[in-house]
Order: structure tokens, then sequence, then C-alpha cells
């Protein structure tokens, strides 16, 4: 399939974004970027790897953070576990290592937070090893070039393709081909109204011509979303307020947040009264966030008062230091919209 590559290289030559983590081969930017674009648009995970890459230049950097300031800086894109592995990771690869970052993709897929695709990124990236990426960007571009409706999230169909993928990765320059390949899905097959006349492909997908393409790539599994209801209890005078720290294996684990009442539906600002003793001054109206399995309907309810606080609880701060604690994007949005 040497056509295969010379069209999708061609085509990246001339049509790459120019992206900082392209300009470089150092293996601890590119993991970077590649743990900050998981789940991520490339136009909002920008702004955070100009960030990190400022305030952790290099990986002894990030080892010697608080972990406090680490998930401060990570507030706003979600998947905290994603900075929380990134950190414990940079201590051993500092600890370990003496921080030298691996440089193949067998031990490099060692390392906590660090999947097949992730390895594979920073081997070929930084190291040139002949691996293939595959990534939703490779499953679309794949599955419609060959027509193939196997089941992308099927054992079977993640194994077919990661072979696929290898087979047609170039040797001569696999680091082009995987960003090639990449940024074609990214930019041109895109998941709805791909731009199927600008795909250097064209001439030759197989989805084309059979007019299958909206119907690639085939999912078999359905995602199941739990509904929570969330009401946070915002007590506050003039100059400080309530927070709490989130403990346990839940989401947001270890981030900050308004002391919170979880129930089964929403609340009403009457079942918070009876809940908590004190009548809300203020309440919000529900808000909607949605995460990968979760649907989280909140409410905010304001208490213009600042009761006794619950030892090992719930933590009494000055306001203007709320900005000092890592809070989940949720409360991060709220606290903007009132703003």
């Amino acid at each position: 399939m040497t056509d295969f590559h010379l069209l999708i290289t061609d085509w990246y030559r001339l049509n790459k974004r120019e992206l900082p983590w392209r300009l470089t081969n150092d293996p601890y930017k590119i993991w970077l970027s590649e743990i900050i674009l998981q789940q991520t648009r490339v136009d909002q995970g920008l702004n955070y790897y100009l960030k990190f890459t400022k305030h952790y230049p290099s990986i002894f950097d990030l080892a010697g953070a608080d972990e406090q300031q680490v998930l401060r800086d990570w507030q706003g894109l979600g998947y905290y576990s994603r900075a929380r592995n990134l950190h414990f990771t940079a201590k051993s690869i500092v600890k370990d290592l003496s921080g030298q970052f691996p440089r193949t993709f067998d031990e490099i897929i060692k390392l906590k937070g660090i999947g097949e695709y992730t390895a594979a990124a920073i081997a070929s990236f930084s190291f040139n090893e002949t691996r293939a990426v595959v990534d939703g960007n490779v499953y679309r571009v794949l599955s419609r070039f060959f027509d193939i409706d196997l089941a992308i999230d099927s054992t079977a169909g993640k194994k077919y393709f990661s072979e696929l993928a290898q087979e047609l990765i170039n040797s001569n320059n696999p680091a082009n081909h995987n960003q090639a390949i990449m940024e074609l899905g990214a930019l041109v097959c895109k998941p709805i109204q791909p731009n199927c006349l600008e795909c250097p492909l064209n001439e030759s997908c197989k989805a084309l011509s059979q007019n299958t393409i909206t119907l690639r790539p085939v999912k078999e599994k359905k995602t199941k979303v739990r509904n929570r209801y969330f009401s946070f209890l915002v007590f506050e005078s003039t100059e400080e307020i309530i927070i709490e720290q989130r403990i346990g294996k839940d989401i947001w684990t270890n981030l900050y947040q308004f002391p919170l009442v979880e129930t089964t539906k929403t609340t009403t600002s009457e079942e918070i009264k009876s809940l908590t003793g004190l009548t809300p001054n203020f309440c919000s109206d529900e808000i909607i966030h949605i995460l990968s399995h979760q649907r989280l309907h909140a409410k905010f309810y304001h208490f213009y008062q600042i009761p006794t606080v619950k030892e090992n609880e719930w933590i009494k701060i000055k306001k203007s230091e709320l900005d000092d604690y890592p809070l989940p994007r949720l409360i991060d949005r709220y606290l903007e919209s009132q703003s």
C-alpha cells in the first residue's frame, strides 16, 4: 500500500496545521500533548499545552510540583485522572529512571496512564519507531477507505484495525505517516459531513464508492449514562465562603467544591431547608453537565451566612482565595456565569 502512504503524506505536507508539539521530538513534550489532547479539541488543548510547558518546562519541574497546583492548571479540561496520572508518572520517571523517558513502545506502555495509542505516538514521534497509532481518526479513515463493517469497539475489531494500521505504516518515516493519517481524519474525513471531494484517498475509497460513508465506522456498544443529582450548598458572607475537598474513588477526586448533597432526584428549596435546617436565599436553575458516562443535574443553593464549620470536612476560606483551589469545570463555569 505504498500509494496510501504517499497520498496521505503528500496531502499532509501541504495541509498540516502548525502545532508546537510537531516542532519537537522531546518525548516529555509529546507525552504532555498527547495526554492533554485525549478527549479534548486541539484548539482548547493548545492553550493548556502552552501553559504546562511554561509552568513545567521539563519533566523535573512537573515531578517537583505540588499536585494541587497541577490540578489547578488542569482545571477546565476534565477527566482529572489524566492530570493525576501525568504527575505520578513524571515523579516515577524522575525517581526510577533519573528523568530519562523510556525510548521504546514496550517500555513506554508500562508507565501509568499510558495506553497503546499514547505509547505508539511517543515511540514514533520521538524515536521514529515503526509503530502505528490507532485513535478515533485512524479508525474512521481506515473503516471508510476499506469499507470495513467490523465494530471498532469490539475485541476483534480493535485487533483487526491495529494490525491493518501496522501493515500500512511506512518504516522509512513512521512519524510522518502517523501524523498524516490522524490529520486527515481530523480535518477531512470528519465524523459528520466529511469533505470527500478534498480527500486525497477519494478515488480508492470503498465506502465512498459504495455510499456507506455515514455507516462507518461501526460501533456495537452503547454507553449507559447514569443520572446524578447534585445540590451544592454555597455558604457565603461578604468576605468568606465554605468549600470541601472530594475524596474517595469518584469523579473529581482531590478537587474542591461547595458542600454537596447528592439525591436521587432534583431537589427543591423546601427539601434543602429540611435537610440543612436553613432557608436558601437563592437557588440557581438546574444545570446539566455531561461527562462520558454520567449526566449531572446540578443546582446551587446560596446561603448568605457562614454556619459552624464541620471539623475535617469543611474549609472556611476568603473568597479572594477561591482561585487558589482546583475546582471541577462545572463549578468553575457556574462561578463565571455569576461574575
